[in-house]
């Protein structure tokens, strides 16, 4: 998998609706595909894109045990409404033991508290996850209007931190179009989504950054 070779693919995908590119990342996986989600605002869609071309498709979820309470109903509802075939993936310590051991969530003034929450409580059970899977292809919900770090990166990509090629079929899509896409198809949205591994929407959480790597 070369430079050329994803400039290429990046380059013909550009014109494609989501569901093409969903459907030609599944076809690139060979079977060997997976979806991540978080359940944060507008990840119902790239969920329903995901099932509608392979229903069975892995969903991969690191509940890291601090999620609020609306993001975990609504967590619990796609999942019916979905039949998504979830594999939720758990810290090796629950969230009230690594309270005892670290005190409070980290804020954006504590990097190194944020980094170790990150992964501990995220990247440890991420890269579990992706062991265990062993996808060739990563279906993301990463846009470039995310954050700076998400801006330099492009529908396709080679992931060096899991080895995967990453696919992210609404990277040039706008809010207003995610909101058109789960009106017509009578979805769900989750507003109160927090994550304590970033402390702000602008920062990376470690899975999408070099840092990462070696979580």
């Amino acid at each position: 998998m070369t430079p050329e070779t994803i400039a290429r693919w990046n380059a013909e995908l550009r014109a494609k609706s989501p569901l093409e590119i969903v459907r030609w990342a599944i076809s690139e996986g060979k079977g060997r595909a997976v979806v991540s989600t978080n359940f944060r605002p507008y990840e119902a869609a790239i969920l329903h894109l995901a099932v509608s071309v392979q229903p069975d498709i892995p969903v991969l979820w690191v509940d890291h045990g601090y999620n609020r309470p609306a993001t975990y109903r609504h967590a619990d509802d796609l999942t019916k409404r979905l039949r998504l075939s979830l594999k939720p993936y758990l810290p090796l310590l629950t969230a009230a033991h690594r309270d005892a051991l670290y005190g409070p969530l980290p804020d954006l003034a504590d990097e190194e508290g944020l980094k170790r929450f990150s992964r501990q409580m995220k990247l440890e059970p991420f890269q579990r996850g992706m062991r265990e899977l062993a996808p060739v292809v990563w279906l993301t919900a990463l846009r470039s209007v995310q954050n700076p770090n998400r801006a330099g990166l492009d529908i396709v990509s080679h992931d060096p931190n899991f080895g995967a090629l990453k696919v992210s079929p609404f990277f040039h899509v706008s809010d207003a179009d995610l909101e058109q896409y789960l009106a017509e198809y009578n979805l769900p949205n989750e507003w109160d989504y927090f994550d304590p591994a970033k402390a702000d929407e602008k920062r990376e959480c470690g899975l999408h950054a070099a840092w990462g790597r070696n979580g």
